[in-house]
């Protein structure tokens, strides 16, 4: 929560804490972790219950509505089912994107020819970059 603070807007905030809250923060402060304990053993409680409920071992975690149908409501079958289509379309992308790849590396290679044939080099003709990588598989 706190990553994009730096130490003076970090100290920024304690002073205004203690402004608003004087010698009450102590106490402020206190309330606060005890409700956080309070939240955290709801959550618990719950996760046990539903656990129970269910029999199978649930997690926190795995309260997020698109884990909880992955892992309690999906068959393997069904998850495979879901993915198919989208596995395919990666894979055109994917194909399209080689084909692109290999056509600017082309490209590139001739202008790097015609450069030296003209006994110039590429900066001088048409600005020539190299085709930029891609991680395809990078996902």
């Amino acid at each position: 929560m706190f990553e994009n603070l730096n130490w003076w807007e970090i100290g920024a905030l304690l002073m205004l804490a203690l402004l608003i809250f004087g010698e009450r923060l102590p106490k402020v402060i206190g309330d606060g972790l005890k409700m956080l304990r309070g939240l955290r053993a709801m959550a618990q409680n719950a996760t046990s219950d539903l656990s129970r409920e269910l029999g199978t071992d649930i997690q926190l975690q795995d309260l997020h509505p698109k884990a909880f149908i992955r892992k309690h409501l999906l068959s393997e079958e069904d998850e495979e089912a879901i993915r198919k289509p989208l596995q395919g379309l990666f894979e055109d992308v994917k194909s399209d994107l080689n084909a692109v790849k290999s056509d600017l590396g082309e490209v590139a290679a001739a202008a790097d020819l015609k450069a030296k044939r003209d006994n110039a080099t590429p900066s001088d003709s048409v600005a020539v970059r190299k085709p930029h990588t891609f991680d395809l598989d990078a996902t």
